[in-house]
Parts: C-alpha cells; sequence; structure tokens
C-alpha cells in the first residue's frame, strides 16, 4: 500500500484517497502528501495535515489551481493556517493571495530575501507549525536569492522547492541565479539530511514525483561534480 501512495500523483477526487480517507487512514496526507499537479508549468502542491487537529499547512499553491485546492481543503475538514512559497515563481503565478479571501485566518509566508511580501517573512531555522507537526526553513539560494527549502521536523520529508529537482537543479541564469550558491546550499542545507530524507522538488518535467537525498547525493548527474564542473554546466545549459 505504501507503494501505491509513494508512487501516485494524486487527484483531489482520487477514490483511493478518499477509501483511505473513510478507512481513517488520514496519516497518509502528513506521511505521503498528495502531490498536486498543475499541467501548464509542472508544478507540484503539497498539502500537509496534522492527524489530529487537522491543522493544515500548503506549499506552493498555484493561481490556476485555486478551485481544487480549496475545494480539497474543505473536503477533508482542514484548517488550513498558512501557504507557502518556497521562492517567487516566474512560470506561474501562486494563488495566496486569493487563497487567504477564501480561507479565514490563512497567512502567507515567504523568505525575507525574495523581495515579495507575505504576512510571515522567513528566515533560517524558523519553523511553520501546523498541530503537533512543523516545517524547518533552510535558506538555500542559487536559483533566486529567496530560495527556501522547508524540511518535516523529523527529518523524513523536505520540499526542496527549485533548488533541488530530481536528477536536476534549478536555472541559474536569471533572478539573482547563482550557480556557486546553488551548489553550496544544496551540499550544505539537503545532502546533509538523513540518507532516506524523501525529496519533494516544485516542479518535474518527466513524470518523476519523489527522490531521496541518498539517491540525489549519489546519481544527480550536475550535483554529482565538483564545484568547479558544476559551475560550467550551469553557465552552459
Amino acid at each position: 500500500l505504501f507503494q501505491l501512495i509513494l508512487s501516485m500523483t494524486f487527484d483531489p477526487l482520487h477514490s483511493t484517497l478518499h477509501f483511505l480517507l473513510e478507512m481513517q487512514l488520514l496519516l497518509v496526507i502528513l506521511v505521503f502528501p498528495p502531490q498536486l499537479f498543475e499541467s501548464e508549468s509542472c508544478t507540484y502542491t503539497y498539502l500537509l495535515a496534522d492527524t489530529e487537529t487537522k491543522d493544515a499547512v500548503i506549499i506552493d499553491p498555484v493561481l490556476e489551481k485555486l478551485d481544487r485546492d480549496v475545494k480539497l481543503v474543505q473536503e477533508l475538514g482542514l484548517n488550513l493556517t498558512v501557504a507557502v512559497n518556497t521562492h517567487c515563481h516566474a512560470d506561474h503565478i501562486t494563488s495566496t493571495g486569493l487563497m487567504k479571501k477564501r480561507i479565514l485566518g490563512l497567512k502567507s509566508a515567504i523568505s525575507k530575501f525574495s523581495g515579495a511580501s507575505a504576512d510571515i517573512q522567513l528566515s533560517e531555522g524558523d519553523k511553520i507549525p501546523f498541530g503537533k507537526h512543523y516545517l524547518v526553513v533552510k535558506e538555500t539560494p542559487g536559483h533566486t536569492d529567496g530560495c527556501s527549502t522547508l524540511v518535516l521536523d523529523d527529518e523524513l520529508m523536505a520540499f526542496t522547492g527549485d533548488a533541488l529537482l530530481i536528477r536536476g537543479c534549478g536555472r541559474t541564469d536569471f533572478q539573482q541565479g547563482s550557480s556557486s550558491k546553488l551548489y553550496d546550499s544544496i551540499h550544505q542545507k539537503i545532502f546533509t539530511l538523513p540518507e532516506q530524507c524523501l525529496i519533494y522538488p516544485a516542479h518535474d518535467y518527466l513524470g518523476q514525483t519523489v527522490s531521496t537525498v541518498g539517491e540525489e547525493r549519489k546519481l544527480n548527474p550536475r550535483l554529482t561534480k565538483s564545484k568547479e564542473e558544476f559551475i560550467k554546466i550551469m553557465d552552459n545549459l
């Protein structure tokens, strides 16, 4: 069952998800978060919830999928408290502003280095709570100055935004990008997490859904190189 959950990209109306909820397995939302996909920009949105309190956070919501996301929150009876963006996205518009108008008490959050306005300006080490759980903010600049990686309190999952992708990484040729900073961010902030920590990126263009720190350390074709080699690769993309 866990292998099935791990491999699925969840549709909020998918019968399997509703079956699991009916069987009182709401834990699936926390342990294997639904990856809510937006096909135009190939963006993953993530919804995490505490199974007891139903307090929840949403990561990288997309404007075009606002109705879908609000409906799912309402269907699951969640108390959505924070909508956080891992960085300012160049390929889509966030839905946090409009989502705040439709969900009472919802607050927006983004890195203080992003240059964007939000209710919560995030810094290294900040915690985003939901029930008895929380996400820890790790500053991972390089794709942009304001990129954050969000790590679950037990370090079982990391939401890496556009910093670390599955077998790749974010571009560094715009939005204050820096190949040197990105290499250091990934090696110092993400690759130091436990090997089994699941990596959930903000994008994937090949249908991949999840990786691990251990896999990316060994198999990522860009990040297994030296820093100098990495910079050359990024400069020639």
